[in-house]
C-alpha cells in the first residue's frame, strides 16, 4: 500500500518564489501538491498534518501547519532522550545497592536483606541474575530473613496503570517504579503439547510467584486471530487464568503482561535467581527503610565523590550493581519505544536536578525547563508524560526540529543518533523500507496513539544530501497501518526529493 501512495507522489516545480531564490535564500513551501492529493486519497484532512523539512544548513523547505501545537505520541521521547544525555551524560549510571545489618555466620545471614532500589530502567532478569550471583561470591548461601525493599528513592502517587487505555495489564503501562524488575513483565509462552489435547504455558523469566491457572485447550484451526484465542485474566495478587482455544497449528505464541505488584515480581525474581546460584530464601518480602544513618551517608556520597568518611564505609552495601550506561540504554528509548524505560529515566533527570526523592513534576518540570533553556524564542511545549502515553502532551513541528537540530549539532550528537531507529534495519523500522535504497538511509522515531500518527529524525537522500523531518498527524480515525502506509509515502518522497 505505500508504494502505491508513493506513486501519487509524483515530481512538482516548487513555487516560482521558492524556485527564484538562491541556494543561500531557500524559501519553504507549503505542503506539495502531490502530497496533498494522496493524503486526500487516505481521506486525511491536510489542515489535521504538520511537516517540517530542512536542509543540512537549516533552510525549511517544506513547512506546513509547522507552529500548530499537536499530540507528538512517542515522538516526545525524543525530547526525553536528549535532555537525558545533556543532563545526566551518556556515562551515567543507576545503582541498586544491597545491604544487611544481621550477622553473618559461615554462609548463613541471620536476618534480611536490604534492597535500596535505584530506579534502574534495565534491572531486566539478565541484570538481576548478576546482581544475585555477586551476593552469592559474598560467601552467603542462606538467607534465613525477609527480602526488605527500600523504595523512598522515589516519591510518586498511586497510578492506575489502565487509566491511559483501559489495558492495566500491558506491559508498557507499568508505572515507573525504584525497584522495577525486568519491567515487572512476564511473557507468557504458548506451545501446543505433546498429547495434541493441551496447551503448555511456560514464563520468561520463570517467576515461582505468579501461579498459572491453565485452561486452555487445541483447536484445528490456521495460526491467526486475537490473541490465538487465549483469554488473559489476572485473577489476584498471585494467580493468573488462562482459557480460551489455542491454534494447533501454532507452533509457538507469546503475550508480554504483567501480572502481579512490582514488589511480588521482584521478590519472586530474585528468589529464583538466587536458587539458580545454589542459594536459599526463608524470608518473604516486605516494604522498609534503610536505617536512617545509611541513607544520611548515601546523601552524603552523591554530594561528594572524593571524599569518603569513616561512617561512609562503615555502610558500604554488600552488593553495588550498576546498570548499563544511557548512552547503552538509550536505544531501547527511541529504537524500541520502551515506555517504561523512558518514564524511569525521566525520574532520573529531575532528581539530578533537584534531588531526592524523585517525583513525577520534578521530571517534568527540568524536561520543560531544559527545553526553555536550550531553545529561546521557541515558545512552552506542554508535556506531562515524557514517554508519549498522553493526550495532553503538545509540541509544534517546529519546536520538535528544534530539538532535532540541537540534538545533532550538540557533544554527544553520536550517542543520540545512534539511538534512533535505522530504516530497513531495525528497531521500529525493522520492517520498513527493507531492500529499498533508502534501507539505512533514515534515522527516525516513530509514535503511534489512537488518531495519532507521526515520525520524526534524518533522511539522507539519494542525492547526498541530509533532511531533517518532522511528520505529526492528528487526524480522528487513523490507525497504526494506515498511519505508516502515509509516512512510507511522505519519507521516500524526501529521500528521493520530490518535492
Amino acid at each position: 500500500m505505500a508504494a502505491v501512495l508513493a506513486l501519487q507522489i509524483v515530481m512538482l516545480p516548487l513555487s516560482a518564489s521558492a524556485s527564484a531564490s538562491s541556494a543561500s535564500e531557500v524559501v519553504p513551501v507549503g505542503l506539495p501538491d502531490s502530497m496533498v492529493r494522496m493524503l486526500e486519497s487516505q481521506r486525511i484532512s491536510v489542515q489535521n498534518v504538520s511537516l517540517w523539512v530542512s536542509d543540512a544548513q537549516g533552510n525549511p523547505r517544506i513547512a506546513h501547519n509547522v507552529d500548530v501545537p499537536r499530540n507528538p505520541a512517542s515522538l516526545i521521547k525524543l525530547h526525553t532522550a536528549w535532555t537525558a544525555l545533556e543532563t545526566l551524560g551518556p556515562g551515567y549510571r543507576w545503582e541498586t545497592g544491597v545491604y544487611t545489618f544481621a550477622p553473618i555466620v559461615g554462609d548463613v545471614l541471620q536476618g534480611d536483606l536490604y534492597i535500596r532500589g535505584g530506579g534502574d530502567p534495565w534491572l531486566v532478569s539478565e541484570e538481576v541474575w548478576k546482581l544475585t550471583g555477586a551476593l552469592r561470591r559474598q560467601g552467603i548461601r542462606e538467607i534465613q530473613g525477609d527480602l526488605v525493599f527500600d523504595l523512598s528513592l522515589f516519591d510518586l502517587e498511586p497510578e492506575d496503570p489502565g487509566a491511559f487505555d483501559g489495558q492495566r495489564f500491558r506491559a508498557y503501562n507499568q508505572p515507573p517504579h525504584a525497584l522495577l524488575m525486568n519491567f515487572n513483565a512476564l511473557r507468557f509462552e504458548f506451545r501446543p503439547d505433546a498429547d495434541g489435547r493441551s496447551v503448555r504455558v511456560t514464563t520468561d523469566p520463570p517467576n515461582s510467584v505468579v501461579q498459572v491457572d491453565n485452561q486452555l485447550r487445541l483447536q484445528p484451526r490456521s495460526c491467526s486471530g486475537f490473541q490465538r484465542g487465549v483469554n488473559f485474566q489476572v485473577v489476584d495478587e498471585e494467580r493468573v487464568r488462562l482459557d480460551g482455544s489455542f491454534p494447533s497449528t501454532c507452533r509457538e505464541y507469546g503475550l508480554l503482561r504483567t501480572a502481579v505488584s512490582p514488589e511480588a515480581f521482584a521478590y519472586g525474581l530474585f528468589r529464583e535467581m538466587w536458587q539458580q546460584w545454589g542459594g536459599s530464601l526463608n524470608g518473604q518480602w516486605r516494604l522498609g527503610a534503610l536505617p536512617p544513618e545509611v541513607l544520611a551517608s548515601l546523601r552524603q556520597d552523591r554530594r561528594s565523590d572524593s571524599e569518603t568518611s569513616d561512617a561512609q564505609e562503615a555502610y558500604e552495601p554488600l552488593v553495588l550493581h550498576r546498570s548499563p550506561t544511557l548512552a547503552e540504554l538509550l536505544g531501547g528509548v527511541n529504537k524500541r519505544s520502551n515506555n517504561v524505560m523512558t518514564r524511569q529515566m525521566k525520574l532520573a533527570i529531575g532528581l539530578e536536578k533537584y534531588g531526592p526523592p524523585a517525583t513525577v513534576e520534578k521530571g517534568n518540570q527540568t524536561l520543560r525547563e531544559f527545553f526553555a533553556e536550550r531553545l529561546p524564542g521557541h515558545g512552552e511545549i506542554m508535556l506531562d508524560n515524557a514517554a508519549g502515553l498522553s493526550r495532553t502532551n503538545r509540541i509544534t513541528a517546529r519546536q520538535l526540529a528544534g530539538v532535532l537540530s540541537s540534538a545533532q549539532s550538540s557533544l554527544y550528537a553520536p550517542e543520540f543518533l545512534s539511538s534512533l531507529a535505522l530504516s530497513g534495519v531495525d528497531g521500529t523500522l525493522r520492517e520498513r523500507f527493507v531492500e529499498h535504497p533508502a534501507a539505512g538511509r533514515m534515522r527516525l522515531k516513530t509514535g503511534y496513539l489512537r488518531d495519532v500518527s507521526g515520525v520524526a529524525g534524518y533522511v539522507n537522500a539519494a542525492s547526498g544530501s541530509a533532511y531533517t523531518v518532522v511528520l505529526m498527524i492528528n487526524h480522528p480515525g487513523i490507525d497504526h497501518s494506515r498511519g505508516v502506509d502515509i509516512q512510507d509515502a511522505i519519507l521516500e518522497a524526501i529521500y528521493e526529493e520530490r518535492f
